[in-house]
């Protein structure tokens, strides 16, 4: 028998002998399981409204926000964190860690995950203080690795939260402020990459984006800081300058050009040259 209570997530579904399912039953069968994420999300919109409000607040002082996660979880934060650069042109503000290191992006690191001291170590090796934000992504909200790290951050004092879909986890009575998404049980029973995951995905996007805009980096819905780091987002940032100004094309790269950034270029703008 296991040592600990079975996870929602980790319950069987509603959908049975899915080997004998047709195609497009397994696809609609899914796209409700989605729209079952989705919902468990919408719940959560004052939750996720005071946890990006709260973060705002130190990532304007200079606090960074710290994602931790094993397996899908760890990924999901390092997707979301990496986005950020390119997005807002915000550099070294969220840092995803993940059990086993960056490693296990691709290849799961056997027990990794099992180690309450990893996420502190990770944490650590960071120099995470007083004024950053520790975010513990865990589907079951058991995850050891995640876990140790919430403890140890709450006791420096950091801004604490936890992203799970286990109401009654340890995560969830961890962190000064858990994001439970009450996804149920998985279609594939266990496979926590589906409704869980798509639930921390959504939470994620919220949290991050929210932080940014009342951070100052988007202006109307124009990401006026991201980095113009290919063609196609020069061509993007041209276009954004045009709109806003009022110019035509040509003019708008060329402001672009000058400046280096939507803002800059907005901005600077004197009128017809």
């Amino acid at each position: 028998m296991s040592e600990f209570p079975l996870s929602p997530t980790e319950q069987p579904g509603a959908w049975n002998q899915l080997e004998s399912m047709a195609p497009a039953d397994i696809a609609a069968a899914m796209a409700q399981c989605d729209a079952e994420a989705q919902a468990a999300v919408a719940a959560l919109g004052p939750r996720i409204s005071e946890a990006m409000t709260l973060a705002a607040e130190r990532v304007r002082e200079g606090g960074r926000v710290f994602y931790l996660g094993a397996g899908t979880s760890g990924r999901l934060g390092i997707l979301d964190a990496s986005e950020i650069p390119p997005t807002f042109g915000v550099e070294g503000r969220f840092i995803g860690l993940i059990a086993g290191g960056d490693g296990a992006i691709r290849q799961a690191v056997e027990g990794a995950e099992d180690s309450h001291t990893g996420g502190i170590a990770d944490l650590q090796a960071h120099g995470a203080g007083a004024g950053d934000v520790v975010v513990g992504i865990a589907a079951s909200g058991r995850t050891p690795y995640v876990l140790g790290a919430i403890e140890w951050a709450r006791s420096q004092g950091m801004l604490t939260m936890g992203i799970t879909s286990n109401p009654d986890s340890a995560l969830a009575k961890l962190a000064a402020h858990p994001l439970v998404a009450e996804t149920g049980p998985e279609f594939v029973t266990g496979s926590t990459r589906l409704k869980a995951g798509t639930a921390q995905k959504l939470i994620l996007n919220q949290f991050s984006t929210g932080i940014m805009i009342l951070c100052g980096h988007v202006r109307g819905s124009r990401m006026v800081d991201m980095q113009l780091a290919n063609e196609k987002l020069v061509d993007r940032g041209t276009r954004m300058v045009s709109e806003a100004l009022g110019i035509p094309m040509d003019r708008a790269r060329q402001l672009l050009t000058r400046y280096g950034s939507v803002r800059k270029a907005i901005d600077n703008f004197e009128g017809p040259a």
